[in-house]
């Protein structure tokens, strides 16, 4: 094996130090050995210093500047480095390289993927599967974008695949589950087969999620609960989550608020970005999708840009994005500057760069005062969905599981006085910001779509487009767990669906109840 071959099986192995003191080695003795500047790189970004990658990749590719690999790593690299712009421009470069190599394709895929532009990944992901067929996870992911694309029957083939190669392959089970509106005969028994075996815990919560949703399909309640709570349960003890800190940021954000606005009020923005808020699985995409129809706007996806930009005006030094600290150190920073950190982060998406576009990351609630001060001609869109609902659809669903934006979803109770939080701060923001803030209420516009959809686009300053009324139509990716969801004519099928389960909800009736709470 040659020395670049030694060094390349050092991070196959996982064994980052040593390649990256390998590689440093070999560039002590020969300076201009690109490969060892190239497994350096990929070193130091698996080794977290990713600054010190992107300076490292860049040398490399000034010795070899055509290099597919070399280009695909320098993508994913800046984009660890939350440089999106530089990241998506690596992609393409390393795209149009040409490289057959199945896991360079897959890199550049994946890069492609995380910045929404699903029509340049799914290519690629396809020629990765074919070559290398073997692979699980290119055929995971061809698997995920054939179905933001709705396409089911390949989606569903391609994870029917995976589960032949691992029977017990949890995100694969999840996938197949949520395109089939009813269970494929012998889906339940090969899930409890799956569930018999030595498991990962992160693959059993998964296995879990995937049968409650088939035992649901089956009308089998009961048994559907009970692998429901068990997961949730399992997922829950692994996070060590605690209601009161997120009590605490709702309690900060009030108080900043509360008198003189926070922020220095210099922004001449005329950008109109549409934030499309409120709580997950409450109707958000739909109304994205309602929204991103019309001539005149696109989707932008769930972006992290407005959490981002405060974070870095506070300029606070903890991991959270968010927290008492980061509120309270936003005071005095300038309205103009978090815009256009904002704009700066938002246009690097695919959907975003040009025109009007919506970002419908739900918990940008949170952020409410910032983005209507950043943006003095911003469209806020809020999702209002029943109470009762509104939990039972959160703890149902398992989020992204290393997320921490969604941790109050896995047990009753921490949802259901979630769901108070946010309607406290929403009654606060209604006061605080009086009449730009428009109340989507999810029962309303499936009972009266036209009517509901004519009072957002007024509130959006956008004309009357009829193709909104056709949102199912629309051939873009959609990258949420509401996907088919949203292929379909508008329904009233999810009104009320906690119902069906009420019998394992009375401390939740209970607890709304006691706070003046309507259960729908």
């Amino acid at each position: 094996m040659t020395v670049g071959g030694d060094l390349r099986e050092l991070l196959v192995s996982g064994r980052f130090s040593e390649a990256l003191a390998a590689a440093g080695a070999a560039l002590s003795a020969n300076p201009s050995d690109v490969e060892a500047g190239f497994v350096a790189a990929v070193a130091l970004a698996e080794s977290g210093r990713v600054g010190d990658a992107a300076k490292a990749i860049g040398a490399v590719l000034r010795a070899d500047p055509t290099n597919a690999e070399y280009l695909a790593q320098q993508a994913r690299i800046l984009l660890l480095g939350r440089r999106d712009e530089e990241a998506l421009a690596a992609a393409r470069a390393a795209s149009a390289a040409g490289s057959e190599d199945p896991l360079v394709l897959d890199t550049i895929g994946c890069v492609f993927a995380r910045l929404g532009a699903h029509e340049e990944a799914l290519p690629l992901f396809e020629r990765a599967v074919d070559g290398a067929p073997e692979a699980i996870e290119f055929r995971f992911n061809l698997a995920s974008t054939l179905g933001f694309f709705g396409r089911v029957d390949e989606a569903a083939a391609a994870y029917e695949a995976i589960l032949v190669r691992e029977p017990a392959h949890g995100r694969a089970h999840l996938g197949l589950a949520g395109l089939r509106r009813k269970p494929a005969p012998g889906d339940i028994a090969r899930l409890e087969t799956a569930l018999s075996g030595e498991i990962e815990p992160v693959e059993e919560v998964r296995l879990r999620y995937a049968l409650f949703q088939l035992y649901e399909a089956e009308g089998q309640l009961s048994e559907a609960a009970g692998q429901l709570s068990l997961g949730n349960a399992r997922h829950r003890a692994n996070l060590g989550y605690q209601l009161e800190s997120d009590e605490a940021v709702f309690e900060s954000i009030r108080r900043t608020f509360a008198r003189d606005l926070p922020l220095v009020s210099d922004s001449r923005i005329e950008d109109a970005p549409i934030f499309v808020v409120g709580l997950p699985r409450t109707g958000t995409t739909l109304v994205d999708r309602i929204l991103s129809s019309h001539a005149e706007v696109t989707s932008a996806g769930e972006l992290q840009a407005m959490p981002l930009a405060v974070k870095q005006l506070a300029g606070t030094s903890s991991r959270l994005v968010l927290d008492p600290a980061t509120v309270e150190a936003s005071r005095g920073v300038s309205a103009q500057k978090l815009g256009e950190l904002y704009l700066a982060r938002a246009r690097q998406n695919a959907g975003a760069q040009h025109g009007r576009f919506t970002d419908k990351f739900p918990l940008n609630f949170l952020y409410i005062g910032w983005i209507l001060q950043a943006f003095p001609h911003a469209s806020v869109v809020c999702l209002r969905r029943g109470a009762m609902d509104s939990v039972w659809s959160n703890y149902k669903h398992l989020f992204a599981t290393g997320s921490p934006y969604y941790r109050w979803s896995y047990d009753l109770m921490d949802t259901a006085r979630y769901v108070l939080l946010f309607q406290r701060l929403m009654a606060f923001w209604r006061q605080r910001f009086p009449g730009r803030i428009h109340e989507v209420t999810y029962e309303w516009l499936v009972a009266d779509q036209e009517t509901e959809t004519r009072k957002l686009l007024s509130h959006c300053g956008l004309a009357w487009d009829p193709a909104c009324l056709d949102f199912h139509r629309n051939e873009a990716a959609v990258s949420t767990p509401s996907a088919q969801q949203v292929r379909q004519p508008i329904n009233a099928r999810s009104v009320g669906r906690w119902r069906d389960h009420e019998q394992h909800l009375g401390e939740v009736m209970e607890f709304f109840a006691a706070n003046g709470i309507p259960l729908d």
